[in-house]
């Protein structure tokens, strides 16, 4: 059998793969089930990134002048495309990322609805209208796309984050340069070959690859007026002070360390499920995945319980078994830095309730970067376990004494995108949504990513810039008002005025 890798990924620049000089560098491209290299993808150098700002910003005034109808026209015909692909598209993530299948297929099913919001574009960008603000004098206001827009984007979420961002931002009539995870490049460039076939014109949407070579030539291009990022805190950090350091428009949404408070009144079944599905789902490489469960006083050691018994019957395995509920982390590193938590948190103090390593695997997983559901309980703030985002199946369970003791634990906490409260208490549920300081929360349901039409974002260390993703936030992001005073003479004008002009 050949090692000789079967994949080769390159950019998508001009509406067609990049047929430029070859790379100086690229990068490997892994199954994470097997541990084998997959493939080779092409890393972008400043030749490469000024090729596909180009190809952008060439495509610019010809898309920013077409009609409202004919983008929505695009943007109906990409989302059936979209539609008919998706299986296909959630076995490329699945192959690369290590999720398994049906999870892949959810993530692309999200994505389309981004997708469809964005489909509405021509009733998203009405603007206002005065009549008669002075005597036959009009003012109205209009949106107006920004040029060239770039997306850059985490490993996890290969096609919804960026479906995030670009479905909104084309419709609007930008040009967009994706900047995608170098671990899992091929969904971006076979939802670009969907683009093309859905007549979205050359150069409208590019996908550069590669790594910080590429992203800071985006942030320091000219040409790229606004900057769309997700991932890690610090990136993110990096990613606003840099871009809005060059004049750009920036939404950087940054880590998380999202808490679930389980009240004493709340259904232990339900909350227990709710755990293990946010805590576990996509090996807990989500941003929005719950990673301390917070359970006041007395229901700490039921609760406990009755995660144990559900993470035992968690099925582990490739993405692509027909059984498998839980696949790998992405690479080898990722896998030994989360697991290092485990014994990390006992020799702080906690107690390893359950312990991940030398889970069964489906298949064998000989090779694989695997890593079963783990869980920490007893564990305080001063722990690594509590204070870093592992982005991994760690499940933190803080014990509280009290509702109040509860959302301290949660406002002290640097980050705040995402959090939830089970209880079946109304007056303590509405009390948590007013108070907590986070940016969305969940009542009785464990992941609150809102829908499309509303927005995606985070407070504290989660977000940097004042724009969240997608939604009407999104149109505002990636549009720029442009207000208009009129004034249309009629033959009865009586001749010229120089006068100061005044609201008369």
């Amino acid at each position: 059998m050949s090692d000789t890798p079967a994949k080769h990924v390159t950019h998508w620049i001009g509406g067609k793969p990049y047929d430029g000089a070859p790379p100086a560098r690229t990068g490997d491209i892994y199954d994470p089930a097997t541990g084998r290299v997959a493939g080779t993808v092409d890393f972008a150098a400043e030749a490469e990134v000024e090729a596909a700002v180009a190809a952008a910003r060439d495509a610019f005034p010809a898309w920013r002048d077409a009609s409202l109808s004919r983008r929505a026209r695009v943007l109906f015909r990409f989302r059936e495309l979209l539609t008919e692909h998706r299986d296909e598209i959630a076995r490329l993530i699945s192959a690369e990322h290590g999720k398994v299948v049906s999870d892949a297929a959810g993530e692309v099913a999200r994505g389309l609805e981004v997708v469809e919001f964005a489909c509405g574009i021509p009733h998203l960008l009405k603007g206002g209208f005065s009549e008669n603000v002075s005597t036959r004098v009009d003012a109205y206001s209009i949106l107006q796309p920004l040029g060239v827009v770039a997306g850059i984007t985490p490993f996890n979420f290969p096609a919804m984050v960026p479906m995030w961002m670009f479905p909104v931002a084309i419709a609007c009539g930008n040009t967009f340069v994706l900047k995608p995870s170098e671990k899992d490049p091929s969904a971006s460039v076979r939802i670009a070959e969907l683009w093309a076939e859905a007549g979205l014109p050359d150069g409208v949407f590019n996908v550069l690859h590669g790594d910080k070579a590429a992203v800071d030539g985006l942030l320091h291009h000219p040409d790229v007026k606004a900057v769309s990022f997700v991932g890690s805190t610090p990136i993110a950090r990096y990613i606003y002070e840099t871009a809005a350091r060059e004049g750009k428009r920036v939404q950087a949404l940054g880590g998380a360390k999202n808490h679930m408070v389980v009240l004493p009144d709340a259904d232990l079944d339900l909350a227990a499920d709710a755990a293990v599905s946010a805590g576990f789902g996509s090996a807990g490489e989500r941003c929005m995945a719950i990673s301390v469960v917070v359970a006041v006083d007395p229901v700490g050691d039921e609760l406990v319980a009755k995660v144990r018994e559900r993470v035992a019957r968690v099925k582990v395995g490739p993405g692509d078994h027909p059984e498998s509920e839980m696949g790998p982390l992405v690479t080898r590193e990722h896998r030994d830095k989360v697991a290092s938590y485990l014994d990390g948190g006992v020799a702080q103090g906690a107690e390893l309730a359950v312990d991940g390593r030398g889970t069964p695997v489906l298949g064998g997983g000989d090779g694989g970067f695997w890593l079963g559901p783990s869980v920490l309980d007893r564990v305080t703030p001063e722990m690594d376990a509590y204070r870093d985002e592992i982005f991994g199946p760690v499940l933190s369970v803080v014990r509280a004494g009290s509702y109040d003791e509860a959302m301290a634990l949660i406002s002290a906490n640097p980050y705040g995108n995402g959090t939830a409260i089970f209880t079946n208490d109304g007056g303590a549920a509405r009390r948590f949504q007013n108070e907590v300081e986070v940016g969305m929360v969940g009542i009785n349901v464990p992941i609150p990513v809102p829908m499309a039409y509303y927005s995606f974002g985070g407070w504290k260390a989660s977000l940097f810039g004042d724009s969240h993703a997608h939604g009407t936030e999104g149109v505002h992001f990636y549009t720029r008002t442009k207000a208009v005073t009129a004034r249309w003479l009629d033959p009865s004008h009586g001749g010229l005025n120089l006068g100061f002009p005044t609201n008369g």
